[in-house]
């Protein structure tokens, strides 16, 4: 068996986030999400070994481990290599290899990272494994329920479709679960408007799911009116990228911001508030926090013709613009 390398996008969100946590969005009747994959990627590679051997090399974390068999690396106890020993348990390979694992995502950044990298970690072991999922859906499920036992926290799906699909992503989670449309983005308005910023902090202290989920069940009514508001905004938002009326994605972009923040004040930041004032002040028409908040990266929905002017303003005030793009199905 020759190399196999896989590749996967991470994501920004435009709406909907957070209703995608089970069993939140059947608290307020079902709910949609939207989001688009975007040209920064995760990487795992995997190399057969023609013995038990094991060796680990992560990238980011800047670490690279050696065992002579599974049973050796399934029982290191240095807590950084959680994520890669629950796939190992997962998938138990039955010959040696190394798996090397990268992202070009920023830690903390908000797009989805770490979900983009359990796809290509799934994704890779399949094909090495012999065991192919039956449909995205098999993978999401098998992925989502990995990352909560790693995450000790209520997590969502949504971050994993765009990861093993591309594309522009309208999720509808109800009673018979999951339903997944992917459409194209080239020659639309987000592939025009789009402009990525990094805010230069981590989203740490962003919103907080399982928060969000206590006060849920709780029934707290500031809570529930946020989470429907966010609903009704996600429906609109995926009325309008379905009919091509794209003019009126910056007014929800603003109507988003305003019911996250009373969902979690955390979700905004100062650097996010200043961020939002250089880029209104130079021509944008929205921006859109992405991920959990709290710092991280920022969507930025600007014209073509102000595009020149908001970057250099977002980067004289200290703020990095991504060289980021939307990606197509894949």
């Amino acid at each position: 068996m020759q190399k196999i390398v896989v590749k996967s996008p991470t994501r920004v969100d435009l709406a909907g986030g957070t209703l995608d946590l089970w069993p939140l969005y059947l608290f307020i009747n079902g709910a949609s999400t939207v989001n688009v994959a975007i040209d920064i990627y995760t990487t795992a590679e995997i190399t057969p070994h023609d013995d038990s051997t094991i060796v680990l090399e992560s990238a980011d974390l800047k670490l690279k481990k050696a065992y002579t068999n599974l049973v050796d690396a399934l029982s290191d106890t240095d807590p950084k290599m959680i994520l890669l020993q629950t796939q190992l348990r997962y998938w138990m390979p039955q010959k040696g290899f190394t798996l090397k694992t990268s992202s070009d995502s920023p830690v903390g950044g908000g797009l989805g990272g770490s979900s983009s990298l359990t796809i290509s970690l799934m994704k890779a072991f399949s094909q090495f494994c012999g065991r192919p999922f039956k449909d995205v859906h098999h993978m999401v499920q098998v992925a989502h329920n990995i990352e909560a036992e790693i995450l000790n926290t209520p997590t969502g799906t949504q971050d994993y479709y765009p990861a093993a699909s591309g594309g522009l992503n309208v999720l509808r989670y109800g009673y018979d679960g999951i339903q997944q449309d992917v459409l194209k983005v080239s020659g639309t308005p987000i592939a025009e408007k789009f402009m990525l910023v990094y805010t230069g902090k981590a989203h740490h202290s962003g919103l907080n799911n399982f928060e969000v989920m206590k006060d849920s069940v709780i029934k707290d009514a500031t809570t529930l009116k946020a989470l429907r508001d966010l609903k009704v905004i996600a429906i609109e938002t995926e009325h309008a990228v379905r009919s091509g009326n794209w003019k009126e994605l910056g007014t929800l972009f603003k109507r988003e911001f305003e019911a996250r923040v009373r969902l979690a004040p955390e979700f905004s930041s100062p650097e996010i508030y200043r961020l939002a004032e250089v880029s209104l002040q130079n021509g944008a028409e929205a921006v859109k926090i992405c991920g959990a908040g709290g710092g991280g990266c920022v969507l930025v929905w600007c014209p073509p013709d102000k595009r020149e002017g908001v970057a250099s303003a977002c980067q004289k005030a200290g703020f990095q613009v991504m060289d980021a793009k939307p990606v197509d199905p894949l």
